[in-house]
């Protein structure tokens, strides 16, 4: 190479900062003189173009009548662009809130830079002093940029207002214009190409659907193709073909769509070895050269831009390419570069012309983007023949093409696009109107000629030049052509030519436009004001083609508009906007929960949305899934040896390895049947050697045990049972004789079995039979993978990468009311996707990927923290973003047309907080999957940091459990014992709430205010654990303590709307005995409680449960009695009260009930509670403003009837109620009290006793340890007791 071509590849180098590690993002419009910036209009003089430079005083804002205003800079020259920045007006309320960018060589000629997805339109600014920056998803080059404002803030009085920076740098164009009978041969040096690398780039333009770029081939079958084709963009590459090993190497690639518009497209190919790589703007494709070859060998030259030798015009089945190149790169070599200094090493063919600038081709497309598009033309009024042609590309299925009005109201003449095809309608005055179509599928994005030709009495069409066969009409009808054309639409307004049509507006591109013969200049009758316009974009065609790549996922099928996509999932087993979904479950368990119990055929997908096909297997009602394969019957083996072993390998039915793999990954429990049957064929032939046969399994490794043994354990059954014939072998096969061994392999991670290999049959009579039997797994290991968090954390998982969609599902359960689920993001938090409970019903799902920051809320009518299992759903794709828990409907989040998804995240998953453990989740997880892959959440289990294994919080090992029946509510990191349906206070339910009762003092508690209906009584008769009547009919369960010393005394008396009731009271004979009594319907049943005298003074504790017929009694501590009832009616109907103290029921009374009546317990009872209902509780602490409880004389709260507790007092580190001194302070008075407990019993002949004098009115709290009568509240006593 010489110094000229080097200094052409430097400047290629530089020109792609391939050899500078400065940045391209040099500021481009700050520096640029006043006469670079040109606008449509401005509003005043202080807001002119050249003011419109980011950070400025001012800004450029165009004139309020301006319908279309536009900001061009001209860069005077050509520079590589790779984003934009933009600003509000100063101090103003001006900015805009979205546009259009266009960019192109030439001030008349443009393209529109198109986002990932199609769109054109790019996000703006919120306020005016905020920097709005966008970042181009691949880099272009431009010499002239256009400013094209779509949207704009509007309240305050705000108006179009921008200030702006382009960045880039600069760059070198090297450029070839080709006529189609032109090209350029570059020599490779030592006339041969031999490398194990590539490196090719180019730029094209064009107007043709087909053309060949490059061309080489090599003596070995290298071949080196980049061709148009149909306007698509095709590699064909091969590093070498044997017809000796049968080796074709050639490989095909092919990436983009519609590339004859006219507009720069940026071509890279970049080869290592096998692996290579096609990219046409921001779209790559890779691939793995076929064979076994690593260099491409190829012979004396490249072409480019055709072949043309003597002996050929073109290459055949090719056509060389017609447009414009540049910068053709040939690893480092700039091939137009040294064809402009006229290298040697570059031919062109003899007597061609050279032309190194951008040839214009054709004449400027226009585009018509808007919902009220239209382009008016004049024409020629009262001409006996109309003619007009066009050329017009387009994605929609109907449109308005062009519509005339003939001169003196003979009628019109529609020209439409309609499914398709070119409908022509002419429409005449009281006749009837003529239709006809012509043509078919000219909706399919291409470039499709349209030309027209009428005069009286016929009518001709001719599509795409195809002058064969044009479609003639002749009927009766006069044309006189009128003064107006309308193409793409009729306007809303000042409709002076008539325009009218039930078609939609045109969308898409035109150009090329003949009236009556001659072409039309459109920016000169716009100039002159001859025609007019709106919503069209001049000077480019903004056509794009959303389908290409592909955006439907598992094969589906892309339909595309001018502004949207859709995707049809017919017979693809996935569903969703985008075919994202699996429209089958992953297992038969799947489906046996989803209520399959019957035995058949069904289609599963283990991998839900991943990229897995669905397969069929078969699932039994017990729900296993059996997949079946090519090696049912027995295979009997002769004739192998040990370096020429038969290779059995199993085929599984209607699914690849991949696929019953991920079955058996994600099952809890896989199992196979084995049989290996020998006859002088050993097996493992001793039990550290090479063995002779083995099995192959999931990871492509070879296992050397068999059914029935453990894994790597290198034996049979036998071995490890101790039943082998020679104890010197691990296996019955070793021996000579001939033997079978069977049994299951169902070590999960090694299945399924993929290959038999048998290796010793090549003796004598030798022989060998496998049999394998069918792959079963049942389970599914994701559903219940669990872990719960107990501690603010969370566990770190790698990136998720989804791509333009993903999904995510789980399982939770919390009594949190926020908390974040999971969350993944960048390294700038900018991309970011999240899901969290923000509230008790709120649920969202948040995200940041590509126009700003959205949420999706789903608000649940219940309460979501309630600690119950809810299963959450959450998918975002282009169209839309959507999530949903348990079965209410999906909240879902539509997104505009031609949106782009952008998930490309580089932080770790998180689970169970956000970024720095804010938010943390508190709670269980389960089941949680993101596109359909599982996530092992087991796997990351860390109790020192709060992860702990299955759904365990702290309740499951508590310091300190809840006490008297209160249930424990657990909070994950910490709990809460709930009392509400126990007769106790406090935070472990331990505070004992009584009271003392004078002589006559009586309280009653209204269970209910009217008797059960007859509707309650059936409902309740058909379900018996029907609790809406708040208890049981058939249950009771009665517990207090108590302490007396008078007797009789009625304890506890609950009555009812009929003759039932239950009474516990203290009986007047001498054994001051407790007895209960039950009236259940018309018999009353009796029964003793305790022979003891429990009149004594001390605490005692009475728990009464009855079931049906069977009641339980017992009296602490002593061991509890078990009775019958022996009646038919064991309903307690209707209650109404509950009595202590006395019994003040208005009606009979039971005889023995009045007699234990009067005078009325005098003494103290705590804990009382008949099944949910505690009286004393309720009158002490009322958690209502009226409470359903009646008190009569003195009444006092006081623990002196409390039993002791069993399990003991709750130290003082352990309360968080605990105010008062401190331990060594309260041990003291617990001691004093104690003594002054045991002097008072002696004072009283060892029994506390006491008379109606014993009142706690004045006495201090010694008389209160002695008598067990309540005295003024001591907090400290309150608390402890």
């Amino acid at each position: 190479m010489n110094l000229k071509t080097l200094s052409a590849s430097l400047l290629f180098c530089l020109a792609f900062q391939r050899c500078s590690s400065r940045p391209c993002l040099d500021p481009l419009a700050s520096s640029l003189y006043a006469s670079s910036f040109l606008a449509s209009s401005r509003y005043n003089f202080l807001y002119s173009a050249n003011f419109a430079r980011l950070y400025g005083s001012s800004g450029w804002s165009p004139a309020p009548g301006d319908k279309q205003p536009w900001l061009q800079i001209n860069l005077n020259r050509k520079y590589r662009i790779v984003a934009i920045s933009t600003q509000g007006i100063f101090n103003s309320y001006d900015w805009v809130t979205k546009y259009t960018l266009l960019y192109g060589d030439r001030p008349d000629s443009w393209t529109p830079y198109v986002q990932r997805g199609g769109n054109s339109t790019l996000s703006g600014n919120w306020n005016y002093y905020q920097v709005k920056r966008h970042n181009f998803h691949y880099a272009f080059t431009a010499k002239h940029l256009r400013f094209l404002p779509l949207g704009w803030n509007t309240q305050w009085g705000g108006k179009i207002g921008v200030r702006l920076e382009i960045y880039g740098c600069p760059y070198d164009s090297y450029v070839m214009s080709y006529g189609g009978n032109d090209m350029l041969a570059y020599k490779f040096p030592r006339a041969r190409h031999h490398t194990p690398k590539d490196h090719i780039a180019l730029n094209f333009k064009t107007l043709e659907r087909d053309g060949l770029l490059l061309h080489s081939e090599g003596l070995q079958g290298d071949v080196l193709t980049l061709e148009l084709k149909n306007s698509r963009l095709y590699l064909h590459i091969s590093l070498g073909s044997s017809t000796v090993h049968k080796v074709e190497g050639l490989t095909t690639l092919t990436v983009g769509n519609l590339l004859d518009d006219q507009h720069w497209h940026y071509v890279t190919i970049k080869r290592y070895g096998r692996q290579v790589n096609l990219t046409v703007d921001s779209h790559t494709e890779s691939a793995i050269c076929n064979g076994d070859f690593t260099h491409l060998d190829l012979d004396t030259q490249v072409y480019v831009g055709g072949v043309i030798e003597p002996y050929m015009s073109h290459l055949p089945g090719k056509v060389n390419f017609r447009g414009c190149l540049e910068n053709v790169f040939f690893n480092g070599v700039n091939i137009i570069g040294m064809a402009q200094q006229k290298e040697p090493q570059i031919r062109f063919p003899q007597g061609q012309v050279r032309y190194f600038e951008i040839e214009q081709l054709g004449s400027d497309p226009l585009t018509f983007a808007g919902p009220n598009n239209f382009l008016q033309l004049p024409g020629v009024i009262r001409k006996p023949r109309m003619s007009v042609k066009f050329k017009f590309r387009s994605w929609d299925y109907t449109g308005l093409l062009m519509f005339t009005r003939f001169a003196d109201d003979l009628g019109a003449l529609e020209l439409g696009l309609s499914e398709g095809q070119v409908n022509v309608s002419l429409i005449q005055p009281n006749k009837k109107k003529i239709q006809f179509g012509a043509g078919y599928r000219l909706n399919d994005g291409f470039w499709h000629t349209v030309e027209i030709v009428a005069r009286d009495n016929f009518i001709t069409v001719t599509i795409d030049d195809d002058e064969g066969s044009p479609l003639k009409i002749t009927n009766v009808f006069v044309v006189r052509t009128g003064d107006h054309y309308y193409f793409g639409g009729c306007p809303k307004t000042n409709n002076t030519g008539r325009c009218e049509t039930k078609l939609n507006n045109f969308h898409g591109c035109m150009q090329q436009i003949f009236i009556d013969n001659e072409p039309v200049d459109i920016d000169l009758i716009l100039q002159w004001r001859w025609g007019r316009y709106s919503e069209l974009l001049l000077g480019t065609c903004g056509i794009t083609d959303r389908c290409t790549p592909n955006p439907c996922e598992h094969e589906g099928r892309c339909i595309q508009s001018w502004d949207d996509f859709l995707c049809m999932c017919e017979n693809t087993g996935y569903k969703g906007e985008v075919c994202h979904r699996s429209v089958y479950k992953e297992s038969c368990e799947a489906y046996k929960l989803n209520g399959k119990f019957y035995s058949g055929n069904y289609t599963i997908d283990p991998d839900l949305s991943g990229p897995l096909k669905p397969f069929s297997v078969y699932c039994t009602y017990k729900g296993w899934t059996v997949v079946n394969h090519n090696r049912l019957d027995r295979t009997k083996v002769t004739g192998t040896m040990v370096d020429q072993p038969y290779l059995g390998d199993l085929e599984y039915f209607n699914a690849s390895w991949a696929e019953v793999t991920a079955l058996a990954n994600t099952s809890r429990y896989c199992e196979q049947w084995i049989e290996f049957s020998c006859y002088k064929s050993r097996l493992l032939n001793t039990p550290h050697g090479q063995p002779f046969s083995y099995w192959m399994g999931r990871h492509n490794e070879s296992h050397l045990y068999w059914g029935g043994s453990f894994p790597e354990s290198q034996k049979c059954g036998c071995a490890i049972n101790g039943t082998c014939k020679d104890t010197r072998f691990s296996c019955n096969c070793d021996e000579k004789t001939g033997l079978s061994y069977r049994g299951w392999l169902n070590f999960r991670d090694h299945l399924p079995v993929r290959r038999v290999v048998v290796g010793d049959t090549n003796r004598t009579e030798s022989e060998a039979q496998f049999y394998v039997g069918p792959l079963r797994c049942h389970g599914d290991r994701n559903t219940w993978n669990t872990v719960s968090f107990t501690k603010p954390t969370y566990l770190k998982f790698p990136t998720f990468r989804p791509g333009t969609s993903a999904d995510i599902s789980f399982y939770f359960k919390t009594t949190s009311d926020h908390g974040v689920f999971l969350e993944n993001s960048d390294d700038r938090h900018r991309n970011f996707i999240r899901v969290e409970l923000n509230s008790t019903t709120d649920l969202l799902f948040v995200f940041s990927v590509g126009d700003g920051i959205i949420n999706v809320t789903l608000r649940s009518p219940w309460a979501l923290n309630d600690d119950e299992w809810h299963y959450v759903e959450a998918e975002i794709n282009v169209k839309e973003a959507r999530l949903k828990v348990d079965y209410l409907p999906w909240a879902i989040r539509r997104f505009p047309g031609q949106t782009y998804v952008t998930m490309k995240f580089t932080q770790p998953l998180l689970v169970g907080a956000a970024k720095q453990k804010q938010r943390a989740y508190l709670g269980c997880l389960r089941g949680l999957r993101m596109n359909g892959v599982p996530i092992d959440l087991e796997g990351k289990v860390n109790d020192k940091e709060g992860i702990r294994l299955n759904c365990t919080g702290r309740c499951l090992n508590t310091t300190m459990p809840c006490r008297n029946g209160g249930r424990c509510m657990e909070g994950y990191a910490s709990y809460y014992c709930d009392c509400n349906n126990t007769a106790f206070d406090g935070f472990y339910c331990h505070k004992d709430i009584g009271a003392y009762f004078e002589a006559g003092a009586w309280l009653r508690y209204n269970i209910r205010s009217e008797a059960i209906s007859d509707e309650a009584q059936w409902a309740h008769w058909l379900d018996p654990h029907n609790f809406s009547l708040g208890y049981n009919q058939t249950s009771d369960e009665i517990e207090f303590s108590f302490s007396t010393t008078q007797k009789p005394a009625v304890l506890l008396y609950i009555s009812s709307f009929v003759r039932d009731y239950i009474a516990v009271f203290l009986k007047t004979d001498g054994t001051c005995s407790v007895m209960l009594r039950y009236r259940l319907g018309l018999l009353t049943h009796k029964f003793q409680v305790s022979s003891r005298n429990l009149a004594d003074g001390y605490p005692h504790f009475v728990n009464i449960t009855r079931h049906n017929r069977t009641i339980r009694i017992q009296v602490k501590p002593i061991s509890p009695l078990t009775m019958q009832f022996t009646i038919e009616d064991i309903r307690f109907d209707s209650p109404k009260s509950m009595f202590m103290g006395r019994v003040m029921e208005v009606g009979d009374i039971d005889y023995d009930i009045q007699k234990h009546n009067s005078p009325g317990f005098v003494g103290c009872i705590s804990g009382v509670r008949y099944n949910i209902y505690a009286p004393l509780k309720t009158y002490f602490r009322p958690n209502m403003t009226h409470p359903p409880v009646t008190v009569q004389g003195f009444v006092a709260e006081s623990n002196c009837g409390a039993f002791p507790p069993v399990l003991g007092m709750v130290p003082l580190s352990d309360d968080p109620w605990y105010t008062g001194p401190s331990k060594t302070s309260l041990l003291i008075l617990l001691i004093s009290s104690y003594l002054v407990t045991v002097l008072v019993k002696w004072g009283h002949g060892g029994a506390v006793g006491w008379t109606g004098s014993c009142s706690p009115v004045g006495l201090g709290f010694e008389s209160r340890l002695g008598c067990l009568a309540p005295v003024p509240r001591d907090p400290i006593w309150d608390k402890r007791f």
